[in-house]
């Protein structure tokens, strides 16, 4: 597990090819406890950030992302939700890397990051694709799955790897970057404490349109990413939170 900061304990590992986990444990008082935060970054022509990391955390992402490729290559800084760990350090990130920009659902432009970020979004369609070089993301539109309005997902289609925000959230330090072994009650575990979704009306059917994806690698932001037949796990994951009726 490369270490970039041994201060904080922040680290880098591949995850799928050419996706790299930055990750750092945590302790959180009075909350979870024992927790961990990642961000994602995909490597290609035009590199992608998936989760930009809480403001004051921007020193060590940075320091972890210019391990990997220097900072001012990175062309897009992306999320799930507007929320301090996904969009705290957007505008760090702007100000470091020249060519970048945002990259959201149309909701999430709309709503919030037309004004807040420093350069104008590039607002994605409910399942529009945008190349990267040799890889190609597409976004999905998930609102209120798990929370928030313009919540949506990045598939990256080369690796099918799903950038899956909150889903799956674990609690604890995340130390091992990818598991093959079950995720699903830990999630639940960490749910029945202190619920995050929204359990709207279409929550079930956001989670198996997922599914339908057949996603190989789920990248988590809180926990270790996973790897294995990731429709069946969203399928059982729809279940526990949204039962058929």
């Amino acid at each position: 597990m490369p270490v970039t900061n041994v201060a904080s304990g922040t680290n880098v590992n591949e995850v799928a090819d050419g996706i790299y986990r930055i990750h750092t444990p945590v302790e959180m008082a009075g909350g979870p406890g024992a927790f961990s935060f990642n961000q994602y970054l995909v490597v290609d022509e035009d590199p992608l950030l998936f989760h930009t990391g809480p403001r004051r955390m921007f020193p060590l992402v940075r320091e972890a992302v210019a391990s990997v490729i220097p900072v001012e290559r990175l062309r897009w800084v992306s999320f799930s939700h507007v929320e301090a760990d996904e969009t705290g350090s957007l505008n760090d990130w702007l100000a470091s890397a020249p060519r970048s920009a945002p990259l959201c659902g149309s909701v999430a432009a709309m709503v919030s990051i037309g004004d807040l970020a420093d350069r104008p979004p590039r607002a994605m369609a409910d399942g529009a694709s945008l190349s990267l070089g040799a890889r190609a993301v597409r976004w999905l539109d998930a609102p209120h799955v798990p929370h928030g309005w313009e919540c949506g997902f990045l598939f990256e289609e080369k690796s099918r790897t799903l950038l899956c925000g909150d889903l799956f959230t674990q609690g604890g330090r995340g130390t091992s970057p990818l598991v093959e072994s079950d995720i699903l009650e830990p999630s639940e575990r960490m749910r029945r404490g202190m619920d995050y979704f929204a359990h709207g009306p279409n929550t079930r059917d956001v989670i198996l349109r997922l599914a339908g994806l057949e996603p190989t690698t789920l990248a988590v932001m809180h926990g270790s990413a996973w790897r294995g037949a990731g429709s069946a796990l969203l399928r059982s994951l729809a279940d526990r939170v949204a039962p058929a009726r």
